[in-house]
């Protein structure tokens, strides 16, 4: 009986697309981790490594998406070969038997080791960048929110005829995240500044007409 195709999926943000890893892959069951690249917690990858039985075959896109480092690759390659699970790794056009040649696992360190060089590169390349940005000012880190008391604080502020800008440099935020949290506070039924602005008045004007004798 043949075994069954197992996908692996590593992304490292909730909004990348993780079917792009595996497209045009016919697998019967794909186990997919959603974490940052400091996040060593990978779940997903613990349960693949208990459900793959011998004859299976994981898919993964690269070896990147599968091990962090090159010790972690060759000791979740080598424990998966050991039960007899072939290990496929899509970029590099490499598969794994366990009946490797030599050249086979020198070709797995060299591999393992080219994608921990190019991830130290990139990481190296966004630091560089990141100190270049503020040596520019231009580089503002996260950008920063508001506790739902402080939101609604900065509201009423707008509501009484504070500035923008000097709403942005009070609470730390940009002008343009002043005009979120007030747009935001329209959509959930918060009156705007202007209406916030008007309701004393129309609370002291009398309603024409009532109690009047016709």
């Amino acid at each position: 009986m043949a075994g069954q195709r197992i996908g692996y999926v590593r992304v490292s943000t909730l909004d990348q697309n993780e079917k792009r890893q595996l497209e045009g892959q016919v697998l019967d069951r794909v186990f997919t981790d959603k974490a940052s690249g400091r996040d060593t917690s990978r779940p997903e990858l613990t349960e693949l490594l208990r459900f793959a039985r011998d004859g299976d075959t994981v898919v993964v896109h690269s070896m990147d998406r599968l091990a962090r480092n090159l010790d972690d690759l060759r000791a979740l390659v080598q424990g998966l070969t050991r039960k007899g699970v072939r290990v496929e790794f899509i970029k590099e056009t490499l598969v794994f038997t366990g009946e490797d040649s030599p050249m086979a696992n020198l070709m797995l360190s060299v591999m393992g080791a080219f994608a921990e060089f190019e991830r130290s590169l990139i990481r190296e390349r966004q630091w560089e960048g990141i100190a270049l940005a503020k040596q520019r000012g231009a580089y503002k880190g996260r950008k920063k929110t508001l506790t739902p008391e402080r939101a609604a604080e900065l509201v009423r502020r707008a509501g009484s005829g504070v500035s923008k800008v000097v709403l942005a440099r009070d609470y730390g935020i940009s002008r343009e995240t002043v005009y979120q949290y007030l747009r935001q506070a329209r959509m959930s039924g918060t009156p705007s500044p202007a209406e916030s602005n008007l309701l004393p008045q129309l609370m002291e004007r009398p309603l024409s007409g009532l109690g009047q004798d016709e």
